[in-house]
């Protein structure tokens, strides 16, 4: 694509949707391809804090149902079919930032679920502008 390869962060967060929507709208100006990233992990002290979690429980099909959902909610029918998809294991920076090697743009929400109300950007945010391989774009608020 001429534009080159937008990626986009998603974790189903309004911040995230607001991302998704300006970076599939930047894709469509600049003729490029836009992939939506969302990554999941198992927190170190799940077993622990969460015995009782039936062995049936997926993180990985959640995450891929967030990020479907988040792209038919955020986007047009055509757009959202023609977005790559991608789910990975993993830190979410870490997964960011492997997946906008030779991307032309990497593009965050402020904050994500987690994030404090008082904080300028997001853990993730701050991190990914910090050591991007390619230009950033954080989506703020409305």
């Amino acid at each position: 694509m001429a534009g080159g390869r937008i990626v986009v962060g998603v974790d189903g967060s309004a911040a995230s949707l607001r991302a998704l929507k300006w970076a599939a709208a930047q894709a469509a100006l600049t003729g490029g391809s836009l992939q939506a990233v969302i990554s999941w992990e198992y927190p170190a002290s799940w077993a622990t804090l969460m015995p009782g979690v039936p062995p049936e429980f997926d993180p990985e099909r959640l995450a891929k149902q967030i990020l479907d959902e988040s792209l038919d909610k955020a986007l047009d029918p055509k757009a959202a079919a023609a977005a790559t998809r991608t789910v990975v294991g993993g830190n979410a920076p870490q997964a960011l930032l492997d997946a906008a090697k030779g991307a032309a743009l990497l593009v965050v929400g402020d904050r994500g679920h987690s994030g404090f109300k008082a904080a300028v950007l997001g853990s993730v945010s701050a991190h990914v502008t910090q050591h991007s391989p390619c230009p950033v774009v954080v989506v703020r608020g409305e």
